[in-house]
């Protein structure tokens, strides 16, 4: 009888922790995605045949014939260095942000896979595609399928792909595949993820491409990548060894900002810097 009590309890203790977690995951994507209705930014779900994306757009866009597409980073993908969490939402979209800031005019803003969707849009979201599979083959045909349907809702015939954190190497899998983008920037980026886990001592990302590996197919995208000087995240080193693939003369322009870290400050400055 005892025992029979004592799983009760756990039983219980269990069920009640997912239903709060079910909670703070729903305030978590709520929150961020107050980021983009606070800006009036209405939300579309884009069915792709591996996954839904999100995305956030404005409800006018200037007509142009670019259209800038702005990928968000990995989000909260991990609860500690050893737990992945149950939904990479980012708690702070920082891509988000910059999207909203960006004064082009022509600017909508992606999701990576999973996050802000729930219930059976979540289809397809096993914790390996934030966190060994990030950039797996199957992420970048479904943001590249998802970005097709952002272009033809807007009649844009060329791209202009920004990337935050590892929504940058995100950007640069997609460029290197596709044949009409007109620039490509990232800021922060893992650019050759390999460098960054060996150099951090963390688990390598062995179900993901690399994009310093599709550098043959990207030699003929114009590009622009930041990095933060204090960055602690993803370091200067990365970015030269991504930098560094290309023959002396053709290499992407890395522009580092010795005061700014992985967050700080491209907000405040981004305007200047776009």
């Amino acid at each position: 009888m005892k025992d029979s009590r004592l799983a009760a309890v756990v039983v219980l203790c269990c069920l009640l922790f997912s239903a709060c977690a079910g909670l703070d995951l729903d305030e978590k994507r709520a929150a961020s995605a107050r980021v983009a209705a606070d800006a009036g930014w209405q939300r579309l779900n884009l069915d792709t045949r591996a996954f839904v994306l999100a995305a956030f757009v404005p409800p006018r866009p200037a007509q142009s014939e670019a259209l800038t597409i702005y990928i968000e980073g990995d989000g909260f993908a991990w609860i500690d260095a050893a737990t992945p969490s149950f939904d990479p939402t980012p708690l702070d979209p920082l891509a988000l942000r910059l999207a909203l800031h960006d004064a082009t005019g022509t600017a909508v803003y992606l999701a990576r896979p999973c996050q802000y969707v729930a219930g059976p849009d979540r289809r397809g979201c096993e914790a390996k595609y934030w966190t060994s599979h990030r950039f797996a083959p199957e992420v970048i045909e479904a943001t590249s399928a998802a970005i097709d349907q952002l272009m033809a809702r807007y009649g844009a015939q060329r791209l202009e792909l920004v990337g935050y954190s590892g929504g940058g190497a995100v950007a640069a899998l997609v460029a290197a595949e596709r044949g009409d983008i007109a620039r490509l920037i990232t800021v922060a980026a893992p650019l050759d993820h390999r460098a960054w886990t060996s150099a951090d001592g963390l688990a390598p990302l062995s179900g993901s491409l690399n994009p310093a590996d599709a550098w043959q197919r990207l030699r003929r995208v114009p590009q622009r990548h930041y990095f933060g000087g204090k960055d602690r995240t993803v370091s200067e080193a990365v970015a030269r060894s991504y930098a560094e693939r290309y023959p002396p003369g053709e290499r992407p322009e890395i522009v580092v900002i010795q005061e700014f870290d992985h967050r700080c400050c491209w907000l405040e400055r981004w305007r200047s810097l776009r």
